[in-house]
């Protein structure tokens, strides 16, 4: 081989790194952009048949970044204090270890991309793995940054884009249910349904709903962030981009209605939610109130307290609130005893998406007598979670207890029944504001206190015998067409 031969060589054999190092990048971007495109397809069979809008209730953040996380349970939050090492664990310390170190020297000389590139923490990744062996979708594993963002206070007021959301407890599918008014999300044309699949080029399902919060769409005021929705009614996923802006929503909105009705509405129970009840239900008696309608629809929990001292406002003295019975804590009982009550008709208001908190205060007001329950059966989450901060500034949420009903009923994954079943006309499902003339449910509360229990649920039995009967005349006559057609076929 000449000199010139060789060198051409050696520049072939270059240019060929090159083009394999190109041929990587581009494999990388491939898949990325595969994974994109393929997000219409992939929620269309997830989503199909079985489009779950309840939730998950995972977890104990609140509202973050502008974003509601349905079914924060309030707990505890403790220093973990760490034993000396004696007895067994549930792992092999010795032999992990090891094999651990062997899969990196595995990795180190296999494994193809540069692990370092784009690679998180993998000692965060292990303690994340650990947790999730649990297979209890409530408990999870924070890192010291991811610990520090769920643990900010809640105030009302949040940098974020403006829209509460749930995520399936099963699928892990999360759902925008609430868009506010004018904010980010609304402007950008969020809609409650919309199901979010990714925040960026992260993927969002399966996520932890506060880590995807606090990491992908929490941001600095004037910062740009895109979701991609999935739109079961178009069949077609929608990337919206957005300017993230301080977004502001008091827990508690109250309105004196027609017929000296008061209507207070409580989007989430946060540490101020119980002061805020009080002023809006005193507000309203002292105008005239006769009765009141505590509206809990699309509420997944938070602040137990702020659902107990609301209980113990509105019964009382002397009336069990709620319970708790669990592992490694004591025993606790919650009992009105703060000398007032508010001794008026009540009705409550839910729905699926009424969970946790929401239902310590539901099933107080209903197993004591002292409230009508209308709408649809609450989400069934009767567990609450406690959260522990380790000594490296990381925390670890975990399922402690459960809670039980005055009558002793444990909820989980039973919900709550209400006295008066109604759902929500589907028209309304996507409106992000409904007014109070067309909401089906308010009315049928508004009806109850007119017309009594079982006056309403008659008719309502009645016009369900309609419109069953009215279904039953739809498919007699496509029968009878599509018979006629058919002897209509034959005869030419």
């Amino acid at each position: 081989m000449t000199e010139t031969n060789l060198e051409e060589t050696k520049l072939e054999e270059e240019n060929q790194d090159n083009g394999r190092n190109e041929g990587l990048e581009k494999e990388k971007e491939d898949r990325k952009e595969n994974g994109r495109e393929g997000r219409s397809r992939f929620w269309k069979g997830a989503l199909a048949g079985s489009l779950v809008t309840a939730f998950v209730v995972l977890a104990a953040v609140g509202m973050a970044a502008g974003i509601w996380i349905m079914g924060r349970q309030t707990q505890e939050t403790r220093q973990a204090v760490l034993p000396e090492p004696e007895g067994e664990y549930g792992l092999d310390m010795g032999r992990l270890a090891p094999k651990l170190g062997y899969m990196q020297q595995l990795i180190d000389q296999y494994y193809l991309f540069d692990e370092d590139e784009e690679r998180e923490n993998p000692e965060d990744w292990i303690y994340t793995g650990y947790v999730y062996s649990l297979q209890d979708p409530y408990s999870t594993y924070y890192t010291a940054e991811e610990y520090e963002s769920v643990q900010e206070s809640s105030n009302g007021e949040y940098c974020g884009i403006g829209v509460q959301v749930s995520q399936n407890v099963n699928t892990g599918i999360i759902t925008v249910i609430r868009v506010f008014k004018d904010s980010p999300a609304d402007k950008a044309g969020m809609r409650p349904g919309d199901v979010i699949t990714g925040v960026g080029d992260v993927d969002a399902a399966g996520m932890d709903l506060s880590i995807l919060v606090s990491d992908h769409i929490k941001g600095e005021e004037g910062t740009e962030v895109t979701v991609t929705v999935f739109r079961e009614s178009i069949e077609d996923s929608l990337d919206l981009t957005m300017t993230r802006e301080i977004v502001e929503n008091p827990t508690v909105e109250y309105d004196l209605l027609e017929d000296n009705v008061g209507y207070i509405s409580i989007s989430a129970f946060e540490e101020v939610t119980g002061d805020q009840f009080k002023t809006a239900a005193d507000s309203l008696l002292g105008k005239g109130a006769k009765s009141l309608i505590i509206d809990l629809r699309n509420n997944g929990g938070g602040v137990v307290t702020a659902s107990t001292d609301i209980a113990d406002y509105l019964l009382p003295d002397g009336k069990t609130i709620v319970s708790f019975k669990g592992k490694g804590i004591d025993d606790s009982v919650y009992t009105s005893d703060d000398g007032h009550e508010v001794d008026v008709p009540i009705i409550l208001l839910v729905n699926g998406e009424s969970a946790s908190a929401s239902e310590v205060l539901t099933g107080a007001l209903k197993d004591n007598d002292w409230a009508t329950i209308v709408g649809e059966k609450t989400f069934g989450k009767g567990i609450a979670q406690g959260i522990f901060n380790l000594p490296d500034g990381s925390g670890l949420k975990l399922t402690t207890a459960y809670y039980y009903t005055p009558s002793g009923e444990c909820i989980h994954k039973l919900g709550i029944e209400p006295d008066v079943t109604v759902a929500l006309d589907e028209d309304l499902k996507s409106k992000i504001e409904i007014p109070k003339d067309e909401d089906n449910q308010l009315q049928t509360a508004l009806e109850v206190f007119d017309e009594g229990v079982d006056a309403v649920n008659e008719k309502i039995s009645a016009e369900n015998g309609e419109t069953a009967a009215a279904d039953d005349d739809f498919e007699a006559k496509v029968k009878e067409n599509l018979e006629i057609e058919k002897e209509a076929g034959a005869a030419q």
